[in-house]
């Protein structure tokens, strides 16, 4: 195929991404990802489209091109317009590479918050412990706290433990529910008061999570604090701490 053929089929297929038809736009994105490095700046500047369904399959086609879009899609994460931004962040995520977490830490501050969730989503994917301290700023972002503590507990990070006991302690129900679970799974014993005060919060699924982690933690402090939740109003509370007291050796009879 020659130059002049190959980008009149990169046009076709682009042309392809708009239909209605779904199938139609599944077979441009794979055909697409198969031509390689000549149809990126054109994926690239389809990331403008205004049509979020476009722009979705676009970065599809972009990801299945392979590791050597890295760098490009690192460039149009730092200058590109708003929908570029965003589409590359995902891109970045999809792809999982290394080299894409700094550029993505440095995104969780981008001045669009679609931008930042993006961000905090490819963070997510990657799974890489480097994003910890951005992760941890950016959990005073009203807009993407409550994925950021999310993010921050699949990492298991003890980098993490201040900031998520601050978290245990604020006024957003999503961010206490999973700051409870990820300071049992990271472990630090820093976190056990916190966990005990966490035992008397109005949400059902923050106490529960508490007394999970509580038991993981193995602190015998958290036996006396846990025993009133046997009586909880929820049945998933009260069978989370019975298995907790369980664990930590106590046993009905020492019950007063």
């Amino acid at each position: 195929m020659s130059d002049a053929e190959q980008q009149e089929r990169i046009e076709q297929l682009i042309n392809a991404l708009r239909d209605e038809n779904e199938a139609l736009r599944n077979h441009a994105v794979a055909s697409l990802g198969q031509m390689g490095m000549e149809a990126l700046p054109q994926l690239i500047g389809m990331l403008e489209d205004e049509d979020a369904l476009i722009r979705e399959a676009t970065t599809s086609a972009i990801v299945r091109i392979g590791p050597e879009v890295v760098e490009p899609l690192i460039e149009a994460l730092r200058e590109g317009e708003w929908s570029v931004r965003e589409q590359a962040a995902s891109a970045l995520g999809k792809l999982k590479d290394p080299r894409g977490v700094e550029p993505l830490v440095k995104a969780l501050k981008d001045r669009d918050g679609a931008v930042r969730t993006a961000a905090v989503w490819a963070l997510e994917r990657v799974g890489d412990p480097r994003a910890v301290p951005g992760l941890v700023e950016a959990l005073g972002d009203s807009l993407v706290r409550e994925d950021v503590a999310r993010v921050l507990k699949k990492i298991g990070d003890v980098r993490a433990v201040e900031a998520l006991i601050e978290g245990l302690s604020g006024n957003n129900w999503m961010v206490r529910r999973h700051a409870a679970e990820a300071l049992g799974k990271i472990g630090d014993p820093r976190g056990v008061d916190s966990l005990i005060g966490a035992l008397q919060d109005e949400d059902w699924l923050v106490r529960r999570n508490a007394a999970e982690s509580l038991a993981r933690l193995g602190d015998k402090r958290a036996v006396d604090p846990l025993l009133p939740l046997l009586e909880d109003e929820n049945e998933m509370v009260q069978e989370t701490v019975e298995g907790a007291l369980s664990s930590l050796g106590w046993k009905p009879s020492e019950q007063t």
